[in-house]
């Protein structure tokens, strides 16, 4: 059986934000295992002008600025250059507060594909062509405005990544495989003061793992 790899090509102008995070942890130990390559596009590589601009004021007035679609074109099209084989499934994905809440259902769905395109937008928002033109989809990570998409962009990257086989230690470590319930370890009880004393329950320490299941059925969210 063929191992499954996932390439993330992360277009943003704050690559070295991402950097620290896509190299610690699950999705260092994921890249070291040659499970999932992540890559990052900097727009400001494609533009064509002395300062790199990638934003400009908006037609018809208003605040702030607005991300051009022209560098994220050449962006996505650079990346749609590397990617030789024609059988590979590829998506294009804008971050967006319009966009499609992301979900565990999401991530599942989204493991299926061999490169998956993450434009983080920034400012007061992206050219409507890319979303129009460019992307397949616009998604959002909640009810709520963030500066740019570079925090989306990582949740995205490690939630589907432990959908890919091996990524985790255990298969069994996905919450919607053991379920989400209360956890606890030693010390059997925590006194934070003289007054207070933390116990963990009973039941879990009781070595019956018939009854700890029925326990973690009844607690399971």
């Amino acid at each position: 059986m063929k191992k499954q790899i996932i390439s993330f090509h992360i277009i943003s102008i704050f690559p070295e934000s991402m950097r620290p995070y896509a190299d610690s942890s699950i999705l260092k130990r994921a890249q070291e295992k040659k499970l999932i390559h992540i890559n990052f596009i900097n727009p400001r590589d494609f533009t064509d002008d002395a300062h790199n601009s990638v934003d400009d004021s908006p037609y018809g007035g208003g605040p702030g600025m607005v991300m051009k679609v022209e560098p994220i074109y050449k962006a996505v099209q650079k990346i749609g250059s590397r990617i030789k084989d024609q059988g590979l499934k590829k998506r294009i994905i804008l971050f967006s507060t319009r966009g499609k809440l992301f979900t565990q259902k999401e991530a599942k769905r989204l493991v299926k594909y061999d490169h998956l395109i993450l434009i983080c937008g920034r400012y007061e928002g992206v050219d409507e062509r890319v979303a129009k033109y460019i992307a397949d989809e616009e998604i959002s990570i909640g009810d709520y405005v963030l500066s740019g998409g570079e925090l989306p962009a990582m949740v995205v990257v490690e939630a589907v990544s432990r959908h890919i086989p091996g990524v985790l230690g255990k298969y069994e470590s996905l919450e919607d495989v053991k379920g989400s319930y209360p956890v606890y370890t030693r010390p059997e009880v925590f006194q934070p003061n003289k007054r207070k004393s933390w116990k963990a329950p009973k039941i879990l320490l009781s070595g019956d793992h018939k009854k700890i299941e029925g326990w973690r059925k009844t607690h399971n969210d």
